[in-house]
């Protein structure tokens, strides 16, 4: 059997391989980029830190009902369409291997921001496994960020690199609600055991309640089991956020909170009042009012948060993150990864540098990296590849003199 998966006027063909679940085997030159909106002209930035962001699947067989991944296009519409089918880009580690190589200055890896880098299909390929190798044995640093078991050999490899981290999303403690909210991903008891692996090996772990469902995870005595129970597993860090819900996904996701749930529709609409780039959220007052009750949680149980990818609108496309309000941390992850630069075979970390590039920017520091990253942009492969090229003249230029100097 065939699908075919539309990309604007361009039709693809590809194979699926049923086994172990239905997937397709995708030969791709995309490249590694950092987040996909600047700070500038519209405020639409609350990532504090700069990431090389990472996708090596499209499409999550854990398939939480409400993510946003499913009013996506391309590889995503044929997971939703097509009986989830998985995207698998093949031999994805050494595309990223190849451009690795062609850089001198890093970011922290961030896998995965769309799907979960350890859904069910990784088993089979191994790309996660393969990607946090590239990245460690460079001494770069990466992240990520599942729902799922995290594999043995990922703790392994990311123990020995610094500054490298995990986040473990969980929902809630009710194990019968969060069967109703994904159909797949590890258990409730699980996902707090990911915590305490991680901490075992001295990992920094960040716990995301993210996101909050209104009307049913949003209860303060919920939140306060949820948090304590995740820092006593041995989380240093809560990111929550509270659900929004794409334009084109509205209707079906309020039938689904109707039908697992008892929330009706007219109760949600009445709570989702407030459009914000093209998804409704949740009336700002109520949003606030969650962010204040999850602060006063983490402040009395002593850990610090942020929240992740939420705005007030301030009129027509303008928008203001909410983390100043809120974010008890430096930075948004509650870890200061710095930047990171080529030194012979290794990177090593820029000396003086907090990682926090929107904190740079926003107080209008001087980077102690000597790079525009301060500008807060959605940088691209070519613009890290620019900075390679910056750097490596400046190094030419100072061994000539250093020559010269010395000659004479």
């Amino acid at each position: 059997m065939k699908t075919a998966v539309q990309f604007g006027r361009r039709t693809r063909e590809f194979e699926i391989i049923e086994s172990p679940i239905p997937h397709i085997l995708v030969d791709s030159k995309k490249e590694l980029h950092g987040w996909w909106e600047g700070i500038e002209p519209y405020g639409n930035r609350e990532c504090t830190a700069e990431r090389l962001l990472i996708n090596p699947y499209n499409g999550c067989t854990h398939n939480c009902f409400f993510c946003y991944a499913h009013a996506l296009g391309g590889y995503f519409k044929t997971f939703r369409e097509e009986n989830g089918i998985v995207t698998v880009f093949r031999d994805f580690d050494r595309i990223i291997s190849n451009q690795l190589d062609k850089v001198s200055v890093a970011s922290c890896g961030y896998l995965s921001p769309v799907t979960d880098p350890f859904q069910p299909i990784n088993k089979e390929y191994e790309l996660s496994e393969k990607i946090i190798k590239e990245f460690v044995t460079r001494n770069i640093p990466i992240q990520f960020t599942t729902k799922g078991r995290i594999p043995d050999d990922v703790i392994r490899l990311i123990k020995g690199q610094e500054h490298s981290f995990g986040q473990v999303s969980i929902l809630t403690t009710d194990e019968e609600k969060r069967k109703k909210l994904m159909e797949g991903g590890a258990s409730t008891d699980e996902l707090f055991r990911n915590i305490e692996r991680l901490a075992d090996e001295d990992v920094f772990t960040v716990c995301r309640v993210d996101p909050v469902i209104p009307h049913v995870t949003d209860e303060r005595g919920e939140l306060e089991e949820l948090v304590n129970r995740a820092i006593d597993s041995g989380a240093k860090h809560i990111i929550a956020s509270c659900m929004d819900i794409p334009a084109s996904l509205k209707g079906e996701i309020y039938a689904k909170l109707e039908e697992c749930f008892d929330i009706s529709k007219s109760k949600l609409n009445r709570l989702y009042t407030e459009r914000i780039r093209g998804d409704f959220n949740a009336d700002l007052g109520y949003r606030r009012k969650l962010f204040r009750t999850m602060r006063e949680i983490c402040d009395r149980a002593g850990v610090t948060m942020a929240l992740c990818m939420e705005f007030e609108s301030l009129g027509g496309k303008n928008v203001k993150g909410l983390n100043r309000e809120f974010m008890s941390s430096n930075n948004c992850e509650g870890i200061d990864v710095p930047i990171y630069v080529r030194r012979g075979d290794r990177f090593e970390p820029v000396e003086g540098c907090d990682g926090n590039c929107l904190g740079c920017y926003r107080s209008e520091k001087i980077s102690v990296c000597g790079l525009p990253l301060n500008e807060a942009r959605a940088w691209k492969l070519r613009d890290y590849r620019g900075w390679t090229k910056e750097i490596n003249q400046k190094a030419r230029d100072k061994a000539q003199r250093t020559f010269r100097e010395g000659w004479f």
